[in-house]
Formats: structure tokens, sequence, C-alpha cells
């Protein structure tokens, strides 16, 4: 059987029939709903009409694919567009003539992945129906989908086998709150697993894990975070800008808080506020992780009696360019992808979603810089990066925003912990890279139809 040709799967039980039957019956009732949602709170942001035909399977003609074979990758949002980066342009070399396509759930992701990723086009994943499925797999005819990191729709991975797709999970890790969802449906998860070519999962926690919810124990392999093979970005308008507006007139410390969760912005302005008694001049860069979320956290600033900057208030392409008011000791980063470069320009930082039940976020961005992160106690979503950095005395965990503002200025004073701690957290980063070739060779093996293992 070639890669791409169409098969026929063994007929579902008759409760798997059932269970299959109430997934798509509750989807279709919310349907109307999910339609008025996407025109009415995506439309500020974007074509609406795009965004819901698209998730219908409805493609734009130009990634409509004239002969089968392409490489669907599947990132449904910023982290996951992040975590792929590297992957991508191994496939390209690797696959040469194949088109490489992305999609994502996200509208974030979307802008992401059209703007960074080394692919051929972007489009928004289907609904988990199943004509829009089709719809979207006879439009890319792929010989391979490509899933990052947690995403199993029942309705999609079954259709995709019929249409002769392989099908690899990358990168993949079951976090704790999914882990009890799916565990409780695993009689169901089953034959949904079944149709998953391999699971490569970044540890052996997540590969017991997807094991324990129905995945075939032969098909789950680890082959690490693709994050830790990330490439440090080139500068972006706003650090280049930023980095001559510090060199022009000092501003020091600065701090970075990024990936701030809702919620956590007012528990990140105290604990600036620790270290403006310090420091009268300091600049925070503070990044929300959802765009919805700009606009409340800058009303929260003003609120606590801080001038403010916008980063989407700046002309920065204009010759005159535009100067740091003085002023001001916020930097809000209200803008999709520029988080990771401007890492580079802090004093110290801190990885949001932590301090509030979030799970947490990437702390490899910062740490690629060298930078020692700082994150609260919510980090179940990176247990194992965690737990490593903290052994190696490459990250500090504190537990209220009070911790947060003493921890900063701690770090900031002793120079030295500082310089040894950042060494420490690139060092963690440069000894766990590699995920990206381990994962070519398993996606490789199942692309080629040799099933052997690397």
């Amino acid at each position: 059987m070639t890669p791409h040709a169409p098969v026929t799967l063994p007929e579902l039980s008759l409760r798997d029939r059932v269970q299959s039957f109430l997934a798509s019956g509750l989807l279709a009732a919310a349907l109307p709903f999910l339609a008025i949602y996407y025109l009415v709170s995506r439309g500020r942001s974007q074509n609406p009409r795009r965004y819901l035909r698209e998730r219908l399977g409805n493609l734009p003609s130009n990634l409509c694919q004239a002969a089968p074979g392409a490489i669907w990758v599947h990132a449904v949002s910023v982290g996951e567009v992040l975590a792929i980066g590297p992957l991508l342009p191994k496939l390209r070399q690797r696959f040469l003539g194949r088109r490489i396509l992305v999609s994502t759930t996200t509208v974030t992701g979307q802008a992401l992945a059209a703007k960074q990723l080394d692919c051929d086009g972007a489009f928004y994943f289907p609904l988990d129906f199943a004509f829009a499925c089709r719809r979207a797999l006879r439009a890319i005819q792929p010989a391979l989908v490509v899933i990052a990191e947690t995403e199993f729709w029942p309705r999609f991975l079954r259709e995709a086998r019929l249409a002769g797709a392989r099908v690899v999970v990358v990168n993949g890790r079951i976090s704790d709150r999914s882990f009890g969802r799916y565990h409780f449906w695993r009689n169901f998860m089953r034959p949904v697993l079944a149709h998953v070519d391999r699971f490569l999962m970044q540890s052996q926690e997540d590969a017991r894990r997807v094991r324990a919810i129905g995945a075939p124990a032969e098909r789950v392999f680890v082959t690490g975070n693709l994050k830790y093979d990330l490439a440090l970005p080139t500068p972006s308008p706003v650090v280049t800008w930023l980095e001559g507006e510090l060199a022009r007139r000092p501003r020091r410390p600065v701090i970075v808080a990024g990936s701030v969760s809702a919620g956590e912005e007012s528990l990140v302005l105290i604990a600036f506020g620790i270290v403006q008694g310090q420091w009268p001049q300091a600049l925070l860069v503070l990044a929300p992780r959802k765009p919805e979320r700009f606009d409340a956290a800058a009303r929260l600033i003003e609120e606590s009696h801080r001038k403010v900057v916008r980063r989407s208030g700046l002309r920065l392409e204009e010759a005159s360019g535009a100067a740091l008011d003085e002023a001001a000791s916020v930097l809000l980063l209200d803008s999709v992808g520029e988080l990771p470069g401007v890492y580079r320009l802090a004093d110290s930082v801190f990885v949001g979603g932590s301090l509030v039940p979030a799970g947490g976020h990437n702390i490899l961005e910062p740490a690629a810089f060298g930078k020692s992160p700082l994150f609260g106690p919510s980090m179940e979503n990176f247990r194992e990066s965690t737990a490593m950095f903290l052994k190696a005395g490459a990250g500090i965990q504190v537990n209220s925003p009070e911790d947060l503002g003493v921890a900063w200025i701690e770090l900031i004073q002793d120079g030295v912990r500082r310089e040894q701690m950042g060494r420490a957290a690139r060092e963690l980063v440069e000894l766990n890279r590699g995920a990206a070739e381990r994962t070519l060779e398993h996606v490789a093996a199942v692309l080629d139809g040799t099933g052997s293992d690397p």
C-alpha cells in the first residue's frame, strides 16, 4: 500500500458507533452557536468568513493539491507553532518536492505560522465533522499528517486513515488535566488512537500516560522536546529599537515578564512595585499570553498609576523612529511572536501562567539566551523541564508576587550568581538538543513505509 492509497478500516463495534454518534451529535448541536461565536469574536482580528469557511473544510484553491503526497502539519496555537519550527526545515530537506502545509486552530497561531514557518501555506484546522474533514483531506491529499503535542480528534483521525494518510504525533505531551479526561474515556480513546502510526513523546511520563489511555505500546517512543532545538530568534524591529533606547537613555534593570496569563498581570505589577522601590527607573516589559488580554493589561497598568507604552503604538518603520517615554515604566508587548527575542535584553525574567493555576509556559526561550527563568508554583505542563532546571540551579520557583519581587532584587544584585544560573540554563538547553533529528528519523520511517525503528 502506498502511503496515500485509500484504506478500509475495520468496522466499529456497536459501543464505538454509539459513542461516535453521540460525539458528532453534540458537535452538530453546537455548530450554530460556534458559527455565531466565530463571526462575532473573531471579526475584530481577521476575516471571520475565512475562519468559518476553512473550519468547515473549504480551503482556498492555492492550497489544493494537483497530486497526492503533501505533508500536513497541525499545530493548535502559538506554543505548538513555535515547537514545530525546528522540525519543518528538516522535513523540507528530507522530503524534497513534497508540499508542507500547516493548520492551526487559533487566530494567533495562524498569524505566526504564516509569518515564521518554513511551509507552503497555512489554514485553519477543520471542525471534527466527517464532511469538513473529508473536504480538507480531499483538497490537500496528504501522504502524512503530523500532529503537534496532543490533538486527538476522533473523526479527523479516522477520515485521515480512510484517505490513506499516515499519522504521527510529534512532541507529544499529556498534561495532568488532559490525562484525567482521556483516562476516563480510555475505552473510547483506544480505537481513536489506533489510527495513529507513531506517538513521539517528550518524556517517559508522557509515554506512560499515552499508553495508559489506549495507545498501542509498540507505537510509543520517547524523542524529547522539540523546543530545546529552537534557534535563537533574529532581532525583531522592537528588539533593535529597545536596545537602542536603553543605550541612549539607560533604564535598568529591565524585567521581562512573558506569557502572562489572565489574572496574573496584577500579580506581576505587585512584584515589579517591589523592584521599583529599589530602582525607581526600572523598566518592565509585560507580554500577555493571549491577544484578548492586551487591552485589559493596559487598563490594569494605568490603574496601578504607571505610564505604559504599547508596542502596537510604536511606529518603528518611520524614519524618525519613536522614543521611549522617560516617564513610562512599563512597555506592553501587545504583539505576537516578538517575545522570545526580547528576553535577550532582560536583566531578569519571569515566565507566566505559573502564579495562577494555568500550568505554566515555556521556560526554554529565556534559557536559550542565558537568562535564568523565574516562575510560580503552577508548572504542571512543564513538570520535567521545571524539575531539571531547579535541580541544576538554573531556575527559581516562587510562591507569591512578593516572593517574585524579592527574588528579582536578589538576583539582580548578585551578578555572579545571576551569571552562573544563566550559564547553567543555557547549558541545559544545549545538552537536551536533538529531538528534531530523532523525530525526523521516525517520521521518515513511517512515510517511507519501512516501519523500522531509527
